[in-house]
């Protein structure tokens, strides 16, 4: 179940709040705590990650950060897996990475958990559409199907051997079963 705290600060007060295990985010003016990742979960976001990094990180065309707090638009929000453009990655003049990403992710993506309600994490990823992210993905491995989030408001479904849409200027083909095939060990 979420656990939503009811007295909240406004941003930047939540921002100066001791971190949360698992991570609180800060959206409509509200803290919500993520819920603890589980076996399904873990699987799919450690896959997505090395998956997506092993297309775009060597020809620095994106990298996949798992549960990285992104502030920006009034919220701040950590998806399960943010991928940045990588010349929208906060770098410091050293060339080191910033530790503060104050920018919304150009690819969000969220993994449903069992006590997860589907209409708040969806909400999150049309709030990071609002904001300027061009792809969101909600995977929902109880039903092996991902809602996909575009400009504009557009949600899609997709199912089975469909090809998922992917952020532009990344080389990756994947389906939905592909992803779920993940779960499997054999």
């Amino acid at each position: 179940m979420t656990t939503v705290i009811k007295i909240s600060p406004n941003l930047e007060e939540f921002l100066k709040l001791p971190e949360t295990e698992p991570a609180s985010e800060y959206i409509n003016k509200q803290i919500i705590q993520k819920p603890m990742p589980q076996g399904e979960h873990s699987r799919l976001q450690g896959k997505l990650c090395n998956v997506i990094n092993q297309i775009v990180e060597t020809p620095k065309i994106a990298y996949a950060f798992p549960e990285l707090r992104c502030t920006f638009g009034g919220a701040s929000l950590v998806p399960d897996v943010a991928v940045f453009r990588w010349e929208r990655i906060p770098f410091l003049p050293s060339g080191r990475i910033a530790n503060r990403f104050e920018i919304y992710p150009d690819w969000a993506i969220e993994i449903l958990s069992p006590e997860q309600s589907q209409t708040k994490v969806l909400a999150k990823l049309l709030a990071c559409s609002q904001q300027g992210t061009e792809l969101g993905w909600l995977i929902i491995p109880e039903e092996e199907s991902i809602l996909a989030v575009f400009p504009g408001q557009r949600v899609e479904l997709y199912e089975g051997a469909t090809d998922l849409p992917i952020l532009n200027g990344i080389e990756l083909e994947l389906t939905v079963e592909t992803v779920f095939s993940w779960l499997s060990f054999s």
